[in-house]
């Protein structure tokens, strides 16, 4: 969520013209992320989120859109996307796939507790539950062929030391598939600020244009990778426990992926590690951009190669 397209106000009215939501009555720039364009946008019929998308194309939207609305009419926290008049999800503004959807109540909680951690567990099982009758097959777009692309691409910007960890890692992962492990459509990037609490209740989850058909697992371990870390990028007992308890109370993990969880865990953070360094090292050029430290997750890494963490419960 950045700005890499300025929409003015007049652009604006006239695009949300085709949607029964009534005139604008503010337009804010949102900074975070890095993805795509957002505005918070307020009519006198409610308060929305508006996206631009940079990336996606308009052929890619329908697997987003109808996944966000699926889950929402499931009772999930999900945004959900608004038709236009003629009944479209999405529509060209200011050259770009444009889509209009509720704004969520909450905030993020950049320091989550025991509690925060358990709700979190429960509702990404939900989420998967929810998700798993969905008709919708889309490849996970940051999968192992992503990871191998982008290691070309940033290798020459990482130390001696950088290169071999990740040329290991890279190697180890390839020694490992699990296809056979549950699966089906994943969010892949609930980190803190993509949620929003409302005290110790999850309030919404948004950002779902990383999503693809993934192990759950996975999806897990990105998860745990983000909620439940110390300052010094090792693993909270408590947090992770309890966040792993909650989520296995609504969906039973196999005894395949209890085995497989280091794995999962080093795979979720070689992905993060990828993209924040690609984010860092060739950036592109937006208003309101702020990339990430890569360092964090290649830490996170480090410290999942040397102590393989098994899986807490």
């Amino acid at each position: 969520m950045a700005v890499f397209t300025p929409v003015s106000p007049t652009d604006l009215s006239l695009w949300l013209s085709r949607y029964a939501v009534g005139t604008v009555q503010a337009q804010v720039p949102i900074a975070s992320g890095i993805e795509n364009t957002n505005y918070f946008v307020d009519t006198t019929q409610g308060r929305f989120v508006l996206t631009l998308f940079e990336k996606l194309q308009p052929q890619e939207l329908p697997y987003y859109l109808h996944l966000m609305d699926h889950l929402a009419a499931q009772g999930l926290p999900c945004p959900r996307p608004l038709p236009d008049l003629q009944g479209h999800l999405f529509s060209a503004l200011c050259g770009k796939p444009a889509t209009l959807v509720t704004r969520l109540s909450g905030q993020s909680c950049m320091t989550p507790d025991v509690a925060h951690c358990a709700a979190m567990g429960a509702l990404v099982a939900r989420l998967h539950v929810g998700a798993a009758h969905y008709p919708g097959e889309h490849p996970n777009p940051r999968g192992p062929a992503w990871w191998h692309a982008t290691a070309r691409l940033i290798r020459g910007y990482l130390s001696p030391q950088q290169q071999e960890l990740l040329r290991q890692e890279l190697a180890f992962q390839a020694l490992h598939r699990f296809d056979e492990l549950p699966r089906g459509p994943i969010h892949a990037d609930l980190f803190r600020d993509n949620v929003l609490f409302q005290e110790q209740q999850v309030g919404g989850v948004i950002d779902f244009y990383f999503a693809g058909t993934d192990s759950w697992l996975y999806d897990l371990a990105i998860v745990v990778n983000d909620w439940c870390m110390t300052p010094d990028a090792r693993l909270d007992a408590a947090r992770t426990l309890a966040l792993v308890h909650a989520y296995a109370a609504q969906r039973p993990l196999t005894s395949g992926e209890k085995s497989a969880w280091p794995v999962m865990l080093r795979a979720a953070a070689l992905r993060f590690w990828l993209s924040r360094s690609h984010d860092k090292f060739l950036p592109r050029p937006g208003e309101m951009v702020h990339p990430h430290d890569p360092t964090w997750f290649e830490r996170i890494l480090t410290h999942h190669v040397q102590t393989q963490p098994s899986w807490p419960l």
